[in-house]
């Protein structure tokens, strides 16, 4: 396994001269970033631990450095795996830049392999690292700071009962499907039982444009005709788990059986899902309740939340909260996906004693919006340091709280603070932290981090940038 790899051995030539020359203005500053040693060994200990002897065994993968540009580059682009792979084979400034130089492109396949390789934490350290490479160049000191949260969505289509239980009969039947395939006509018999679902799926969309009672009453038949099947499923689902564990479904053949051992362990996975969607849809049918507990509205992405922060546009969305914590030059020096959504107002005190912990001292100024305001936040932030504190205050419009908020400071401060919600916007918009495109919780801090890593690298060399052009002129 290689660190680094030359880009270009034979020493260069015309064509990468050429090439260098259509480099963008940002990316000369974060490629002499990114050659930083700390980043490339967090990458390479990620990547020797893939398996027992990756460090000496086997053939050679993909260097770490490699690994890490294009990583980046995938980011910056906000594009998928296959996108890259395309891009990169084909542009002579991506090969550079990603120091593959004239060797060969690992596949999309493979580039998802070696990204599963940096996990959260992995990621969450580079991002630390970056942060403090930020701050040894002098780009940023830490003394403003604002906070704010938005939401990044799972890639799940729009929740409804319905839809839910229908995923539930087709992943359980077809997973019945190649359980039967493998061990053959033995034990319980498969009966598929999706077009059934699919035509009370149609029935459903039907009488859900109706407003009159006997829609109304046509609907809640459907529902109950789609329940019942659902349990159909769910018991054979379980049957066939069974007859698999038991010996009753087996194949010979080795690897088959450790296939069928997979199909079980999916089963097993599903079930509980499919039945928690078959409770919460009785409920709401039945009592007309829909806050039943352990609410789902993925079974793909089961630890999806609804969440809602009063946008008219998007009322109700579907995701995780994530805090966006920067600093000036529009350095996010940290970010955070929460298990479950917090208040808000429980974030100042956490983000302050992080900011003070990673600068040694905490920032002049803080500003947020109303959200995160509370009497015990400004006193808190008093305690550690904070010398401004630009809170705004719905609940309360005493005299003296009014003067406050009509001072210069406190307006430019919040001036200030709407910057966030415009590098929010960005994350999204260049990103792609409008919606995760990776799975599973861990597939959420990855996404999130690498594009909170890719803005950060874009943002400080622009103000390498700058600071060059400056001192060229200042010449």
């Amino acid at each position: 396994m290689e660190r680094s790899r030359c880009p270009f051995p034979s020493g260069g030539g015309p064509i990468a001269e050429d090439v260098a020359a259509l480099w963008e203005g940002w990316m000369r500053h974060v490629d002499e970033l990114l050659a930083d040693e700390q980043l490339v060994e967090l990458v390479f200990d990620a990547l020797a631990r893939r398996w027992t002897h990756s460090r000496t065994r086997g053939r050679r993968g993909t260097p770490a450095d490699v690994v890490l540009r294009l990583l980046v580059l995938k980011h910056v682009r906000n594009w998928s795996y296959g996108a890259l792979e395309r891009e990169v084979r084909a542009n002579l400034v991506y090969r550079q830049f990603t120091h593959v130089g004239a060797g060969k492109v690992p596949d999309a396949k493979t580039l998802g392999r070696i990204g599963l390789a940096l996990g959260p934490a992995v990621v969450e350290r580079l991002h630390q690292r970056v942060v403090t490479i930020s701050r040894e160049c002098g780009i940023v000191e830490g003394r403003r700071m604002r906070v704010d949260t938005t939401v990044v969505e799972t890639n799940i289509h729009y929740p409804t009962d319905a839809s839910l239980l229908g995923d539930g009969v087709r992943v359980l039947t077809r997973t019945m499907k190649k359980i039967t395939k493998l061990a053959g006509a033995v034990g319980a018999v498969l009966r598929d039982r999706s077009r059934s679902t699919q035509r009370c799926l149609i029935q459903i969309g039907r009488a859900a444009r109706s407003r009159s009672d006997q829609g109304k009453q046509r609907l809640q038949q459907c529902y109950r005709r789609l329940l019942a099947i659902s349990g159909r499923v769910a018991g054979q689902a379980k049957r066939f788990s069974q007859e698999v564990a038991s010996g009753c479904k087996r194949s010979v053949d080795l690897l088959q059986q450790m296939t069928l051992e997979g199909h079980r362990a999916y089963i097993e996975t599903m079930l509980p899902l499919v039945q928690q969607v078959m409770r919460q849809t009785r409920l709401r049918i039945n009592h007309g309740n829909t806050h039943s507990p352990g609410k789902i509205v993925s079974l793909f992405e089961p630890h999806t939340e609804i969440i809602r922060k009063g946008k008219a546009g998007k009322p109700t969305e579907f995701g995780k909260m994530v805090k966006i914590q920067e600093v000036e030059q529009q350095i996010v020096t940290h970010y955070e996906v929460y298990d479950r959504r917090p208040a808000d107002s429980d974030l100042v005190v956490p983000a302050l004693e992080l900011h003070k912990q990673q600068f040694g001292y905490a920032p002049k100024l803080i500003t947020t919006d109303a959200g995160f305001f509370s009497a015990a936040n400004e006193a808190a932030a008093r305690e550690l340091g904070v010398k401004r504190i630009s809170m705004p205050n719905r609940s309360s419009k005493s005299p003296q709280r009014r003067l406050l908020e009509r001072k210069r400071w406190f307006r430019e401060a919040q001036r200030w603070r709407t910057g966030c919600e415009g590098r929010i916007s960005l994350l999204k918009r260049r990103h792609g932290l409008n919606r995760c495109r990776y799975k599973g919780e861990d597939g959420m801090r990855r996404w999130v981090g690498l594009g909170v890593i890719a803005d950060n690298l874009i943002n400080i060399g622009q103000a390498m940038n700058t600071a060059d052009a400056e001192m060229t002129a200042a010449n």
